[in-house]
């Protein structure tokens, strides 16, 4: 195991033996084995672990552990504490991913201050497998089938050869002792579900489905290598700046056997998602003029060119809806009309279709992205409800949250478009005028 270790360090050229090594260790199995190993590598290695307080005295048993193993192994030993679960409810995110943010945004401070060129840890062969199912159930297209990169930036993983099997056997052999996480055999995380519940039934299918998959992300490699090479031959005949713009030639993109994956590797580091790009891709056949926005940038359908720039202040600013107005075309298409109420009415059941009292409405009514600490009354909900909640109550994803707009009369929120209606303005046995808007 320590030969394919060593061999596998110099294939994928993950350090020079006389380079400071940070290690991040939990206390499981996988970490403590890679810190037995590169220490048998006679590599210059530190410690780091971090508490996530998520397990209470668990976590602080584990806490011990490390610092005791540091100071068995006479190694530099750096610990922190973190408040996990408000950190995930401050910035809307999960557990996993708020652990995540905070270890790596730690573990390269150490880097930076204590002069470590590489962080280690223990991703394994398993990890590779789940990693790549759960890609799959999360439709990341080519490049979520590659697994986990050996190296990637300051990152390494010199255990990806190896599996779980594999560094228990070794840890018995050698008699390492470690901690056993009792997190891992839950199955509330979708990594667990995976490992626990959907890889023993491939197993049954195929015993050997770990070193298949393993196979597989070699092979998803190398067509990701030809992948990229084509997109990126292909991109410098289809983009060219002019000031702060990028101008992607439309005519050039729909001579390309796949126009929608040339835009989405483009567009993709700019924050527009696989949805975007497929409105966007729609959009070639049709009419100039159409807009498209991410968090921070927006792309405009011009005749000849699709013209990506940056969000500008002005890009944020609210957009004003006249009471006459008919056709609304930016910045999101609906159309508009005002009509007495019958004795016959009914709701539309269309969450894209709002009609609103409109003796209640003070026009010029605005339409805006939403922000931080906005509010409003859902209809059918009693009191009050911060709109980053109800974006949280309806599993809203990152993206649905990047393109929701509001709908505002004065200050007060009248539609969170296409989702829920604020009850302050919803038609009731009194109304006698509706004012309609349909999102196209």
């Amino acid at each position: 195991m320590f030969r394919k270790l060593v061999r596998f360090v110099e294939e994928e050229d993950l350090f020079y033996r006389d380079e400071r090594i940070l290690v991040a260790v939990s206390g499981g199995v996988d970490s403590v084995v890679l810190l037995h190993l590169l220490l048998k590598m006679e590599v210059n290695c530190a410690i780091s672990h971090c508490n996530f307080h998520l397990r209470g005295e668990e976590s602080n048993g584990d806490f011990e552990f490390v610092k005791q193993l540091a100071q068995s192994y006479s190694i530099p030993f750096f610990s922190k504490d973190f408040d996990t679960k408000a950190y995930a409810d401050q910035n809307k995110i999960s557990i996993e991913m708020a652990a995540r943010e905070l270890r790596y945004e730690w573990f390269n401070q150490i880097c930076e201050q204590e002069n470590y060129q590489y962080i280690a840890v223990g991703h394994h062969a398993d990890d590779v497998a789940e990693t790549v199912l759960i890609n799959l159930l999360r439709g990341t297209g080519i490049h979520g089938l590659t697994g986990i990169k050996s190296k990637l930036g300051k990152v390494i993983r010199p255990l990806l050869p190896f599996s779980r099997k594999e560094l228990l056997a070794y840890a018995e052999l050698e008699q390492i002792e470690y901690r056993e996480d009792s997190s891992n055999i839950e199955t509330d995380f979708v990594r667990n579900k995976i490992r626990h519940q959907v890889i023993p039934v491939l197993e049954e299918i195929n015993p050997s489905i770990r070193k298949t998959m393993s196979e597989n992300v070699q092979r998803f490699k190398e067509v990701e290598r030809i992948y990229n090479d084509v997109i990126d031959e292909n991109r410098l005949h289809l983009i060219f700046k002019r000031e702060d713009q990028f101008l992607i030639s439309i005519a050039r993109l729909k001579e390309l056997p796949s126009p929608s994956s040339h835009l989405f590797e483009i567009l993709s580091p700019y924050g527009f998602h696989h949805r975007d790009v497929r409105m966007i891709t729609k959009s070639l056949d049709s009419i100039s003029g159409k807009r498209f926005f991410s968090s921070t940038h927006q792309l405009l359908r011009d005749r000849k060119y699709l013209i990506l720039s940056e969000l500008s202040e002005s890009d944020c600013k609210e957009y004003l809806l006249e009471e006459k107005m008919g056709l609304i075309e930016f910045p999101i298409e609906m159309e508009a009309s005002t009509y007495s109420k019958e004795a016959d009415f009914t709701f539309p059941s269309n969450t894209k279709i709002a009609c609103l009292d409109y003796d209640k409405l003070h026009f010029p009514l605005k339409v805006r992205r939403w922000q931080k600490g906005d509010s409003f009354r859902p209809i059918g909900m009693k009191g009050s409800k911060k709109v980053s909640d109800f974006f949280i109550d309806q599993k809203f994803s990152l993206q649905d949250k990047e393109n929701a707009w509001l709908l505002l009369s004065g200050d007060q929120i009248v539609w969170v478009l296409g989702h829920r209606l604020d009850d302050r303005f919803k038609i009731t046995d009194a109304t006698r005028k509706i004012y309609r808007l349909e999102l196209k």
